[in-house]
């Protein structure tokens, strides 16, 4: 999403410079280089070490330390964008009139790069006609403002003046500066979650997908251009993100349902939700009561939505599942790749650390059509995302 984008965070004496912290650390963990300026009053609400640390990078507050002088018009060249979060009414003020009394205030003076802010403040000030016409200004000499939340302030009010959220900031960031639209133009199904197979009213056979990848991947989808159907079991995740079209669903004949109904219109179809392979045979309509007997419940297969997709398939279409294996994995991976008619298949194996259900990383390798083989390391679940819907736009466009 980030991978090797140059970001300069810059954060302001307020409250809520304890999100930056979190900021930061997906902002690295996206793949950016991260820097930060500090203004002196930030110091009093972030510790310089934490950031360092988590950004590995040292923290820049004065213009001089000692004997060495800090370039701010280095620095400000140096970011493909500076990030001012929080914004607090003060900093605005200063930026929106040319005032320049601190490295942090010097370096976007200076800055080559765009600049986005974060406004941060109580919701007197937020609303207060001074304020109003500061972002006004700000926003005229081509700067971007992320909209603040309304929720609890730090006054001990409820109201408008919350800084976003750090997920918040990174989606703006990303919509906003580093969308590739490669597949502008281009529709994708892509499945996510689990299935729940009813057994009566209250039980149900399903398993512990979170659907978490299937989610990233739809969004990666969508910020590069493409029209997204997701097609989503029992799952908590949620998106904010446009361009993407939830259809929530409950059980594996469901999700075949909604599946079949949008991928003939489809360009691309991503097949990595956990479908239940066995359903009861029946449903009780009542609710089973505890007896002193054991109970024994029928199962049948549910559609295979992958091989029926693979039928179905035209040469102008991409298709794309998933394997989650134990043993044997990339004997099974290769497998599926042929009897499921799939042009790829991205594996991952419950043996491997931090990969597979509820983790927010993943580590996969990707078999492909014409024999390829690409093994990742481990990492978080978006930047797996990003590595596979680079491999489908080269595939798509080979």
């Amino acid at each position: 999403m980030f991978q090797d984008k140059k970001l300069l965070l810059a954060i302001t004496g307020s409250i809520a410079a304890y999100k930056s912290i979190l900021l930061t650390r997906l902002l690295v963990k996206a793949g950016a280089e991260v820097k930060i300026v500090l203004t002196p009053a930030a110091c009093d609400f972030v510790s310089p070490l934490t950031l360092s640390t988590l950004s590995k990078n040292n923290v820049v507050i004065d213009l001089a330390n000692n004997e060495s002088w800090s370039n701010h018009v280095q620095l400000g060249r140096w970011a493909d964008l500076m990030v001012v979060a929080p914004l607090t009414c003060n900093t605005l003020a200063k930026m929106a009139h040319g005032l320049c009394d601190n490295m942090l205030l010097a370096t976007y003076l200076s800055a080559t790069c765009p600049v986005v802010v974060a406004p941060a403040m109580d919701e007197d000030m937020w609303h207060h006609p001074t304020t109003i016409a500061n972002l006004k200004q700000l926003e005229a000499y081509g700067n971007k403002v992320i909209p603040v939340n309304r929720g609890e302030l730090a006054s001990g009010l409820y109201g408008d003046g919350r800084m976003a959220e750090p997920e918040a900031i990174m989606q703006y960031i990303q919509e906003h500066y580093f969308a590739r639209q490669d597949l502008a133009g281009k529709k994708a199904l892509v499945t996510a979650g689990p299935t729940y197979e009813p057994i009566d009213p209250v039980r149900f056979i399903g398993n512990h997908s979170s659907g978490k990848m299937g989610l990233a991947i739809a969004e990666e989808l969508a910020r590069r251009g493409a029209q997204v159907q997701l097609v989503l079991g029992p799952s908590s995740v949620t998106t904010a993100v446009a361009n993407i079209k939830v259809h929530k669903v409950q059980t594996a004949q469901e999700m075949f349902e909604a599946c079949m109904k949008v991928f003939p219109t489809s360009d691309i179809a991503v097949m990595s939700a956990a479908v239940a392979d066995f359903t009861p045979a029946t449903t009780n309509a009542e609710k089973i009561k505890k007896t002193a007997g054991s109970l024994t419940v029928e199962l049948t297969k549910t559609k295979d939505i992958l091989k029926a997709l693979g039928q179905e398939k035209r040469s102008d279409q991409l298709l794309v599942g998933f394997a989650l294996e134990t043993n044997n994995e990339k004997e099974y991976a290769r497998e599926k790749l042929t009897a499921k008619n799939a042009d790829m298949i991205i594996l991952n194996s419950l043996n491997d650390e931090g990969a597979g259900f509820g983790y927010d990383t993943n580590k996969i390798t990707i078999f492909e059509r014409d024999g390829g083989e690409l093994t990742y390391e481990r990492k978080p679940k978006q930047q797996v995302a990003h590595d596979i819907v680079d491999r489908i736009v080269n595939r798509l466009y080979a």
